[in-house]
């Protein structure tokens, strides 16, 4: 489909997709539909082609899956695969795209912003820029449960006044979930205070600290490539994780993806705009049902599809074909 009648099409639905970021991976996804549908295969050629190694190897056989650098852009092409077959199947085009940090790329390379050889290739150097900003082990990330935002980001606060190193929020995912990141050690203080004042706190298996200021000399070097990337203004608003707005201008792309690598990702206000623009359908493009859980908690979305397996791609397809009246 034309980024012009994608845009057009787009504007008459109630639909909106998000592509989720580094977690959602796993060993043999896709694997179903891709014996079924050869666009899945063929993306995954096209991506590969651009990075230099078998992107597809990777997500069957699990072989570095967990490597920052690999899957970044394993799950960038297992996204775009799925929405590329989303459209062959004749679903509608989504009123707003969004991703959760490394899926606002995803995002991005569907509105055609983004070609997805550059944005395997961007989400590649990303992995590598981050993995080197803190050595392996200096840095941690934890998911804050129980809490509204405003008493995490003073707990981080009181943490970060001591001697500890910094640490603070890094992605607001929902009402009374926050995560948070910094140096290790700040991030065991903080665990140890939330259990203090009653909350639940979970160490997360990641070998980077993303979303905080440690990543800042990661996003120096990044926007340097950024700047030599081909980017245009999305067809399809991508609300930015930085701000929960769409961009107006290609500069506002590049200064969000580069703000992004140290900034918190704003989801929470970012389901908040999909209600107040009358989405009622959300579909997660990406292994896993993570994000479509989250929004589950949302009053004014009516139903939530993952859409990583044969069932649940059909499941999604005629669900909201039947509720946007494109077939009886």
């Amino acid at each position: 489909m034309s980024a012009n009648r994608l845009d057009q099409a787009a504007q008459a639905t109630q639909t909106a997709f998000v592509f989720p970021g580094q977690g959602s991976q796993k060993m043999g996804m896709l694997a179903d539909l891709a014996a079924q549908f050869p666009v899945i295969e063929e993306t995954f050629k096209e991506a590969s082609a651009a990075v230099g190694f078998d992107l597809w190897h990777i997500a069957q056989s699990g072989e570095g899956i967990n490597e920052t650098q690999y899957t970044q852009p394993v799950l960038l092409t297992a996204s775009i695969a799925l929405w590329r077959l989303w459209l062959d199947l004749g679903g509608v085009a989504p009123k707003f795209l969004a991703g959760h940090s490394l899926g606002e790329y995803s995002a991005l390379v569907a509105a055609g912003s983004l070609s997805l050889a550059d944005a395997a290739k961007l989400v590649y150097l990303r992995g590598q820029l981050m993995q080197q900003a803190v050595p392996q082990g200096a840095g941690a990330m934890a998911a804050i449960l129980g809490f509204e935002d405003a008493k995490v980001v003073e707990l981080c606060a009181q943490i970060s006044a001591q001697d500890f190193g910094s640490v603070e929020a890094a992605n607001y995912n929902a009402n009374g979930q926050v995560v948070v990141a910094g140096t290790k050690a700040a991030v065991d203080a903080l665990i140890a205070l939330v259990k203090e004042n009653s909350g639940k706190a979970i160490a997360l298996p990641v070998s980077v600290p993303s979303h905080c200021s440690l990543m800042k000399p990661a996003a120096e070097k990044f926007a340097e490539a950024l700047e030599q990337t081909a980017i245009e203004l999305p067809c399809i608003p991508v609300i930015q994780n930085v701000n929960a707005k769409a961009a107006q201008t290609v500069d506002e792309v590049r200064l969000a993806l580069t703000a992004q690598l140290y900034e918190s990702v704003q989801w929470t206000k970012t389901m908040q705009v999909f209600e107040q623009q009358g989405i009622h359908y959300l579909m997660e493009c990406g292994p896993g049902n993570v994000l479509a859980n989250l929004a589950k908690r949302l009053p004014n979305i009516e139903k939530a599809f993952p859409l990583d397996t044969q069932a649940r791609m059909e499941d999604a397809l005629n669900a909201v074909l039947v509720a946007e009246g494109k077939i009886a």
